[in-house]
């Protein structure tokens, strides 16, 4: 029998915290670049465009990029100090703040989504009642994850006893949908526009749909920036540097979606078509935005709180962290 979602999420904490606890600090080489962990998500538009247009070494900051597959993976790699900078769906670095982990900071959010990522089934499905007694493809620890488990306690469906849940990569979903293999998919972009535009599909519910949506703005697992601590002590100017470039990004792509989108389709597959909608549906945010966001009067930070209470009550935390513990606002 597999875990439970709660095991998995403290098993995976448990595992990653251990294991840099005695990372040493040792200075950075001169005009080592620094890495940045990101993935074919839109959290990271703003990181990959800033690398790949140049805006980063313009400043005079090298950033490489790495991707992992998912937010574990990456979160992973932040703990054990293999990159510097990183994006993330909050849901892993909460599960890593109620495990106690201090070897990263929240520096911003880059954007706001709503209606990027959602649960996809078959035309003849209509409400999430109808999907008691089905198998739905989603992956673990995710925002995904958190957005179905919502829905399911919204329409009263119990998620163990009721539907299936399948532990599957984002990447696995689309073949596995295809296949039949699960009758609901819950996913995010690119493959969530891919499941999309198969024949006979629908979305049947987005985040705006999320309990938390309305009153907070916050999605089921909104994005993150992180800077690892030991970077933080290291060189807090390349920090700041980074969101500088990170909002010129934003700039871009609020203001020239389509040039954008023609350095973005190179990481996500999508058409160019696509990915200007993708674009274009999603709220990026300036500097001036941020602190509003993240300190006067800080409502994205009351609205994590609240989401990790919630993750508390669908049994995915043991514990919520005090957010704002993680928060490191200085860098704005």
């Amino acid at each position: 029998m597999p875990m439970n979602r709660r095991a998995l999420l403290r098993s995976t904490a448990a595992a990653i915290v251990p294991a840099i606890g005695g990372f040493p600090l040792i200075g950075r080489a001169a005009n080592r670049p620094y890495t940045y962990g990101g993935s074919a998500w839109l959290g990271h538009y703003s990181a990959y465009i800033a690398i790949k247009t140049g805006i980063f070494s313009k400043k005079g900051l090298e950033i490489k990029w790495q991707s992992f597959p998912t937010s574990s993976d990456r979160m992973g790699a932040v703990m054990a100090g293999s990159i510097d900078l990183a994006g993330t769906g909050v849901v892993s670095s909460l599960a890593l703040m109620a495990a106690g982990a201090s070897q990263f900071k929240v520096i911003a959010t880059p954007n706001n989504f709503g209606r990027a990522e959602g649960l996809l089934v078959r035309a003849n499905v209509t409400n999430i009642a109808q999907l008691k007694g089905k198998k739905i493809g989603v992956t673990f620890a995710s925002s995904t994850h958190v957005l179905v488990l919502d829905l399911l306690k919204q329409a009263g469906l119990n998620p163990d006893s009721d539907v299936s849940l399948i532990n599957l990569p984002a990447p696995n979903l689309l073949s596995a949908y295809q296949g039949n293999q699960i009758d609901a998919a819950a996913a995010w972009t690119p493959s969530f526009d891919r499941i999309k535009a198969l024949p006979n599909t629908r979305v049947l519910a987005d985040d705006t749909s999320f309990s938390l949506y309305k009153e907070y703005s916050i999605t089921p697992g909104p994005d993150v920036l992180l800077a690892t601590t030991k970077l933080a002590k290291e060189d807090p100017a390349a920090i700041k540097t980074f969101l500088q470039g990170i909002f010129e990004a934003n700039a871009m792509l609020t203001n020239a979606p389509e040039e954008a989108a023609k350095v973005l389709v190179e990481i996500t597959g999508l058409t160019l078509e696509e990915q200007v909608n993708t674009i274009k549906q999603t709220g990026w945010y300036s500097a001036e935005q941020q602190r509003s966001l993240l300190v006067a009067p800080g409502s994205f930070v009351t609205g994590m709180q609240k989401l990790a209470e919630m993750l508390v009550s669908l049994k995915q935390i043991d514990k919520a962290p005090v957010v704002r513990n993680w928060l490191d606002a200085g860098y704005l």
